[in-house]
């Protein structure tokens, strides 16, 4: 099923997710492109988080078609990363994929990530554990108000 967010609905889900976390706990937010960067900006605007970085990773290359496995367009270098606490904000968690290699490069810089996204849909996880923050747990297809398909 399909399920249309409006843009007080993501402003709601930001809002549970920020019941959750202890925004001085983290040096950084990584915000993984496309689909963080809206839920990642609310973040920085409501708890004054302004140490934002960006880790571009193209996966998805269409609905139900991704890469074997995603390619990073862009990264923060290790220097960033090393010895810092890292909050990893991502639009949803669905197969995993995505976030786990993000959380994973991360660790590989000597940084310790955390993950919050408004969406988990755990039946459709194919990597081991979950967020560590999440707003809704779903099975639905969740179209953005930032998606094209939002406009139709």
């Amino acid at each position: 099923m399909k399920k249309y967010l409006t843009w007080q609905d993501v402003e709601q889900l930001v809002d549970r997710l920020l019941q959750q976390i202890r925004i001085d706990e983290f040096d950084a937010l990584l915000v993984i492109t496309r689909g963080g960067m809206v839920p990642a900006c609310l973040i920085s605007e409501k708890t004054g988080m302004r140490n934002i970085l960006v880790a571009a990773v193209m996966f998805y290359t269409g609905v139900g078609e991704t890469l074997d496995r995603p390619t990073f367009l862009q990264f923060p270098p290790d220097p960033y990363l090393k010895g810092k606490r890292v909050l990893v904000v991502d639009d949803v968690w669905d197969s995993g994929r995505t976030v786990a290699s993000v959380k994973h490069r991360v660790e590989e810089a000597g940084g310790r990530p955390a993950v919050a996204v408004m969406h988990y849909k755990p039946q459709r996880s194919v990597v081991p554990g979950k967020p560590d923050f999440y707003a809704e747990e779903t099975d639905d297809w969740i179209v953005y108000p930032w998606d094209p398909e939002a406009e139709r």
